[in-house]
């Protein structure tokens, strides 16, 4: 159906694709998988009509292509779904249609099909979760009938039974005889969904691999070459048990589903949150980072209370967040060194020239620390994911706190910058901080944790050590199910 041979992009010095391949069959799910900064999102755009080569040509069905616009490749059945909803906020999601002249009653068919029918059109998308954003997004995409259809991290934000309907949609399609390109760094669902995966490395193709037979730890190697070793030893390293002394208690908080949650956070430990969408987690971190005041309960931070009205409070006390929405927390238009030195300006204590030179050895000393790819340094948003979740963690290395709350800070990063970050939050931890650490992957919390509690209905319904927090045990516990080891529990239940 679709053939691109040796695409290249440069974006002034940056080359953001070297030489890709890419041969999509007619009624086939095909992965594209890659680290962050690989080239995907590059080669996507130009498919879709977003972005020009600078060389290479592409094919569809057997017939030469070059598109100059999205609407051109819409009208060739070419679309593509990114993970960050393209609603406008301010109309309604009728308006939002016509905007694209998307058709109604295809649109309600396929709203249906994912769930959400009897949907008031006249919503607001500004008003409404993420998760159903990205819905809305792929039921406009759908009705245009696509004979190729593009998901780009799509199911990077969305909930276990959400992802079951994308699968659900993409295998009718299949199996009508159309073809999808599917985006993830998620292995698992590379390898449930996908009948082969095209690999990117550096902007190049480097191979392609059936998933579905054994084929994603070569998946990975492909994706991570000469340092895939390098990083699976460094997952594989054991995080500390806490050491220091009480770094956050919360007592009984209370604020929309949260319902009376307790805990202690400690100094030198990387405490795990493990939860399914909607049991409390977004409401605990937003109470912990000043964003919202709880109804009631108490968050004590050293030995005193603290009340926080403004997340400048809770920056004052020592705790930062990092959102998982990494464009949330960046001038996204502004500078890697602006964005990183920012919080360098709030400790002026009086009128008077910022210290460029010692601004500057702070930054850089981040930047290596991090590895991050400040190649392109004229605007953050022109930096691939991983790198701008980087940016925002380097900011409080260089601002400097006392607790860190990771909020999904890897969700839509490929497996080496995960690790790479998951190896930062420990060697923290063990530096002496106190890290809050909720991922919406479960089978991450035992890359960095020491401890992980879960969460049900608002309430805290489990505690235990990481080296217990397998998959299964999670599951069981966010699902409100006793443990299989508490045979009382099991009777009773």
């Amino acid at each position: 159906m679709l053939e691109a041979s040796g695409l290249a992009k440069n974006f002034g010095p940056v080359v953001a694709l070297r030489s890709a391949d890419l041969r999509v069959r007619g009624g086939e799910i095909h992965a594209l998988m890659g680290a962050n900064g690989a080239g995907k999102s590059t080669l996507v755009k130009i498919l879709t009509g977003a972005l020009t080569a600078d060389g290479g040509a592409i094919s569809l069905g057997g017939r030469p292509r070059s598109f100059r616009s999205t609407s051109e490749a819409r009208k060739a059945g070419l679309i593509c779904v990114y993970q960050d909803p393209s609603l406008l906020p301010d109309l309604t999601v009728l308006q939002n249609l016509k905007l694209m002249a998307t058709p109604i009653s295809r649109f309600r068919h396929y709203l249906a099909e994912l769930g959400l029918d009897g949907f008031d059109l006249q919503t607001m998308p500004r008003e409404l979760p993420r998760p159903t954003l990205s819905l809305l997004d792929l039921a406009r995409a759908l009705a245009i009938e696509p004979q190729l259809l593009l998901l780009d991290e799509i199911t990077a934000s969305l909930p276990a039974d959400l992802t079951v309907r994308v699968f659900n949609v993409a295998r009718q399609l299949r199996a009508e005889g159309r073809s999808v390109i599917f985006i993830s760094h998620r292995l698992a669902e590379v390898a449930a969904l996908c009948d082969r995966a095209t690999v990117l490395r550096d902007g190049r193709t480097v191979g392609v691999v059936e998933p579905a037979q054994g084929g994603e730890e070569r998946i990975v190697k492909l994706m991570l070459g000469p340092v895939a070793d390098e990083v699976a030893a460094e997952a594989a390293s054991p995080s500390a048990p806490a050491t220091g002394g009480v770094a956050v208690e919360v007592r009984n908080l209370k604020a929309g589903t949260l319902n009376g949650v307790s805990f202690t956070l400690r100094f030198g430990e990387v405490l795990g949150v493990a939860a399914l969408e909607g049991q409390g987690q977004e409401e605990l971190f937003d109470c912990l980072a000043g964003v919202r005041r709880p109804e009631s309960g108490q968050i004590v931070v050293g030995d005193k209370g603290s009340s926080f009205r403004h997340p400048a409070d809770a920056i004052r006390a020592g705790l930062v967040l990092i959102p998982a929405d990494r464009l949330q927390a960046l001038l996204r238009q502004r500078p890697v060194r602006e964005n990183i030195a920012l919080p360098l300006v709030s400790r002026i204590s009086r009128w008077g020239p910022i210290n460029l030179r010692r601004e500057k050895r702070s930054v850089e000393k981040a930047v290596k620390r991090l590895q991050i790819d400040t190649r392109v340094q004229s605007e953050v948003r022109r930096l691939s994911g991983g790198n701008q979740q980087k940016v925002g963690i380097a900011r409080w290395l260089v601002g400097g706190f006392k607790t860190l709350l990771c909020f999904d800070p890897t969700r839509g990063i490929d497996i080496g910058t995960k690790r790479q970050i998951y190896g930062l939050i420990k060697e923290l931890a063990a530096n002496g901080s106190a890290v809050l650490l909720f991922t919406s992957e479960l089978p991450e919390i035992q890359l960095a944790c020491s401890r992980v509690i879960v969460l049900f209905g608002g309430a805290l319904v489990d505690e235990m050590p990481a080296a217990e927090a397998d998959e299964k045990a999670l599951l069981r516990a966010a699902h409100g199910l006793p443990s299989e080891a508490d045979p009382d529990a099991q009777e009773g239940a």
